[in-house]
């Protein structure tokens, strides 16, 4: 339902129609008359008269058959001119900011270059012992959570050079000198919807968690990351850090307009 302020008068009908809107939105697909009417909790009557107007304005369009209704081209380029207008790194800088203070831990953006990963900006608990991040630089997609939050949601066609460099690094652990140990590790990123490194970071004693933020097209778009001393962060996949960091990544990629889950 919609949150109407107090004190501040609106337009009913015009809410109503947005409340018959959302309903076609959450449906994900082409939907039926009788559909829309129950997810909006309206009688289906009622919901045919909006779907009138909407047709007309182009906000929703009736597929070929006639029987089921979709979001229009009117629809459809107002979310095109939202997303262009987002400012991603912005948001998630709010983003990170929200979930320092929720894990009371150091938390990091990441986005993708040329060169990697790169940390935009990292917010830290107001505490006395806590980890810094650096910023600006490229980080390895092997040993950092951010890369590995990368390697395993980007086409590889996009970073094959830079894992084929890391692999002829004399500091690299044994274990992931190979493309099958590198591809296991994304592997089981895309199977926890986390990257957890801790042993083999790229800075001694540090510990990380990353999570990836999805777009609109479904694409990652950015990396969040938990930073803290190893031994310290909570890093098991059904603790408080994770959790809450799962949350706040999803959070961001449906402010974004990612429609997954």
């Amino acid at each position: 339902m919609i949150d109407v302020s107090e004190g501040k008068q609106g337009v009913q009908s015009l809410e109503i129609g947005i409340q018959v809107l959302q309903a076609i939105l959450d449906g994900h697909r082409g939907m039926m008359l009788r559909e829309i009417a129950a997810a909006a909790g309206m009688p289906a009557n009622k919901v045919h008269r909006y779907l009138v107007s909407m047709i007309r304005t182009g906000l929703v369009e009736q597929e070929a058959n006639g029987t089921r209704y979709n979001l229009g081209p009117l629809a459809l380029n107002i979310g095109l001119v939202a997303a262009d207008r987002l400012d991603r790194i912005q948001i998630g800088l709010n983003a990170i900011a929200e979930l320092c203070v929720e894990i009371d831990e150091t938390t990091a953006l990441a986005t993708w270059s040329h060169n990697g990963p790169i940390v935009v900006r990292y917010e830290r608990p107001r505490r006395e012992l806590t980890v810094s991040v650096s910023t600006g630089s490229a980080m390895n997609m092997i040993t950092t959570a951010s890369g590995r939050i990368f390697g395993a949601y980007l086409a590889p066609k996009i970073y094959e050079h830079l894992i084929e460099r890391e692999l002829k690094s004399s500091d690299l652990p044994s274990e992931f000198r190979s493309g099958s140990a590198v591809a296991e590790l994304f592997d089981e990123t895309r199977r926890t919807g986390v990257a957890i490194v801790e042993s083999h970071h790229l800075a001694s004693g540090v510990a990380a968690i990353g999570a990836p933020v999805f777009n609109a097209a479904n694409e990652i778009t950015l990396a969040m990351s938990a930073v803290g001393f190893m031994g310290m962060l909570d890093t098991s996949l059904d603790g408080s850090v994770v959790r809450s960091l799962k949350a706040a990544a999803l959070k961001l990629s449906k402010r974004l307009g990612y429609m997954g889950s």
